[in-house]
């Protein structure tokens, strides 16, 4: 499982048009999910999403976390990000999980999220979104689980 990471000062999503979620300081993770992917996969991705330090302390060192600062976590699927991009001048998706798999495991993130983080808003699992941000730094984390 993928999790492309950025540290926001905002982002949001739109779907034809229509703002569907909102963050404010925060996360913004674009998360690619790939066939052998499983439950315990979006376990410890979210474990590691909600932990990892990225934001700055009093020295403007990275050594806060999301729930450290109280701020936003925003999902949004993504299969593009399990593209094989290895071959040729077009991407292949074989290396991404199927459409009910893939839903199925990005509900169970958002699940689990929402289990131990109080503010997780979501993109739209299979619809063409928009996707606005304010990437802070830029900061931005390719992690895997």
């Amino acid at each position: 499982m993928i999790g492309l990471l950025q540290r926001v000062s905002g982002a949001s999503v739109s779907i034809e048009g229509e703002m569907t979620a909102r963050i404010d300081k925060g996360l913004l993770v674009l998360v690619g999910i790939r066939p052998d992917d499983d439950e315990s996969s979006a376990s410890r991705l979210i474990a590691k999403l909600l932990k990892y330090r990225v934001f700055g302390d009093d020295r403007g060192r990275m050594n806060r976390n999301l729930g450290q600062i109280d701020g936003d976590l925003l999902l949004v699927p993504q299969f593009t990000l399990a593209a094989d991009t290895r071959h040729g001048l077009r991407p292949g998706f074989s290396t991404a999980a199927s459409p009910d798999l893939a839903r199925d495991l990005f509900d169970a993130i958002v699940r689990l999220a929402r289990a131990q983080h109080s503010k997780v808003q979501t993109g739209v699992f299979g619809a063409d979104m928009q996707v606005s941000l304010v990437n802070d730094g830029p900061v931005t984390l390719w992690l895997e689980s």
